[in-house]
């Protein structure tokens, strides 16, 4: 069933670009006149929006520059057109979109340390910029009078309509294979979280930067398509305040979806042609994009997003009885069917420790969060991590994954020192981790989001067998339509399917009933055996606790209070006091 929703996925995009390419090839023979002129400024702006949607729609970065970037397109197209550089209108294009890729790098750099309106100034100010210097340098040929040569089989206006839906198809199935690989992931995991996306192991510089490049890259070719068009292309046509309104605009239609990228570059050349129809003055188009653009902020969602909502409730009520019956099925039986006896994998009990931390010490100002924290987790086993409120175990995760640079002391894995190293990088060599909030990108569904956390390692049954291990839902369910709870449970199999070395469990029955919390502890106390893997958890569940650990550490104030086997910790006087009280454990 998944190898069939895959191939079906990978042949859809084809087919859609087959019927795109007939319909522009039907409408460069039946348009005439302005309407073709006005054809092909609806495709290049469809490029544009497209481009566009990549950098704010799927990695949720705030970039008001892309027709500066259509602008660098244009110019190097003109360069060469006026030089005669071999290769043709098609070469150059190209390179004009590698120009593009590259402004869109440096111009993305500094989104590596800025969010919000900090970067949104930047761009912006860089468009401004940009502009200025092209009133002055001009384009080239444009004050002599040069036109950019169109290419040689595509010179009428006709012609040049349908060469530019070639490159319009092109640049979609690019997209679209983009969005539904790993990279594409990458860019969603970095618009809900950059933690999370840092703690499967993807870098949030190389996400960003990708996205930045391959939405300046479109740009540049929307702009090198210009070029072509007008032949002799102008400062005017590229102005910031423009860049401004396409910003908006792909925000409202959500151009990430490839349909509604369509849709609003249709509109950008759509409502200026209607006020000027009505008597209206075409600046009110900005003023238009304004308020829908404002809208669609307030609300939190975008067209395209909300016409799929509408359809994927109806289609949720016609399943749901379906669907409860099958989860049904498969949390009873799941425990059965991939029950592992401990013993399957016994580890020497003079085996190395898997983690040691050795005197680990963090300090806010005057606060020692941390103070000589030390503790080893053997291989395949399962430790348990308590303590009372503000006892320092999230600030324990923080800095043993990574978050927490400036800590002292010493973090090593499998014998590897990995003290110094980012969270990234920490995650690739084995160390994983979850958080207590949600990082799980909505916007993905169960498979893509588990393929991205594994790095695509897995193959189809391996992907099956651990969802319903866990008991999460189906593969092709959208994260989206899950509950809190359950992405959780999904979160934690993405992890364990990685194969990592240590997997660090952050409250992961959070949002689950108490029926719902002893069988995660049953499938937990398996996934060591299971998996190869060691886990320390940090929960405040002690049920939970005493039914999946081995060993337990308890934290206070910053400093370990008891660590050592299960038992022997819980009934620790010095632990009763300080975390449970004398009621909870007599009971």
């Amino acid at each position: 069933m998944l190898l069939a929703n895959r191939r079906l996925r990978t042949a859809l995009p084809l087919v859609i670009a087959v019927v795109a390419l007939a319909v522009g090839w039907g409408l460069s023979v039946g348009l005439s006149g302005y309407y073709v002129f006005l054809a092909i400024s609806s495709v290049t702006a469809i490029i544009a929006v497209l481009g566009l949607g990549v950098v704010t729609g799927s990695a949720g970065i705030i970039a008001l520059s892309q027709l500066t970037f259509a602008a660098i397109g244009a110019w190097v197209v003109a360069w060469m057109s006026v030089n005669e550089i071999p290769g043709g209108f098609p070469v150059w294009l190209l390179a004009g979109g590698v120009a593009g890729g590259l402004a869109g790098i440096l111009i993305g750099l500094p989104a590596l340390r800025l969010r919000g309106v900090n970067l949104a100034v930047v761009t912006l100010g860089f468009a401004a910029a940009f502009d200025v210097m092209l009133i002055q340098i001009q384009f080239p040929g444009s004050v002599d009078g040069i036109p950019v040569s169109r290419p040689e089989l595509f010179s009428s206006d006709r012609e040049y309509f349908f060469f530019a839906v070639i490159v319009l198809v092109l640049c979609a199935l690019l997209i679209s294979w983009l969005q539904r690989s790993r990279i594409g992931s990458s860019w969603k995991a970095v618009a809900f979280s950059e933690r999370g996306t840092a703690a499967v192991g993807q870098s949030v510089s190389s996400a960003k930067l990708s996205a930045f490049a391959v939405s300046a890259a479109l740009g540049g070719i929307s702009g090198g398509l210009i070029a072509g068009q007008v032949q002799l292309p102008f400062a005017s046509s590229f102005a910031p305040l423009q860049s401004l309104a396409l910003y908006i605009l792909a925000v409202m239609s959500g151009a990430y979806l490839i349909d509604m990228a369509i849709f609003g570059g249709i509109l950008w050349v759509l409502v200026p042609e209607l006020l000027k129809k009505w008597g209206v003055p075409q600046d009110w188009g900005f003023v238009v994009f304004g308020l829908l653009g404002i809208q669609a902020l307030t609300s939190g969602t975008n067209l395209g997003e909300g016409i799929r909502n509408l359809f994927r409730k109806r289609s949720r009520k016609r399943l749901v009885e379906g669907a409860d019956l099958t989860a049904h099925e498969v949390g009873t039986s799941v425990l059965d069917v991939f029950a592992v006896p401990e013993a399957a994998n016994p580890v020497p009990a003079d085996a190395p420790p898997v983690l040691e931390v050795v005197d680990l010490g963090v300090q806010f100002g005057a606060l020692k969060a941390l103070d000589g924290v030390s503790l080893q987790v053997r291989p395949r086993s399962i430790m348990g991590l308590i303590g009372p409120n503000g006892a320092g175990k999230s600030t324990f995760v923080d800095a043993v994954s990574g978050f927490l640079p400036q800590h002292t002391g010493t973090v090593l894995l499998d014998g590897q020192d990995i003290t110094r190293l980012a969270p990234a990088a920490r995650a690739r060599l084995g160390l994983r981790r979850t958080f207590q909030q949600d990082r799980v990108p909505p916007q993905l569904t169960v498979e893509s989001y588990v393929r991205f956390v594994t790095r695509e390692c897995i193959d189809n049954d391996e992907l099956t067998d651990a969802l319903t291990f866990l008991g999460c839902p189906a593969p092709e369910e959208r994260l989206s339509t899950v509950d809190v709870g359950t992405r959780r449970l999904i979160e934690v199999a993405a992890a364990v399917l990685s194969g990592p070395k240590v997997l660090i469990l952050d409250e992961p029955a959070a949002g689950l009933s108490h029926d719902e919390h002893l069988q995660f502890g049953q499938r937990l106390s398996r996934i060591p055996s299971r998996f190869d893997t060691a886990i320390v958890i940090i929960e405040h569940d002690l049920d939970l606790v005493r039914t999946v650990c081995t060993e337990i550490t308890v934290l206070d104030f910053g400093r370990v209070l008891a660590q050592g086997p299960q038992q022997e910790v819980l009934d620790d006087p010095a632990v009763i006091a300080a975390y449970m009280g004398d009621a909870e454990i007599n009971s």
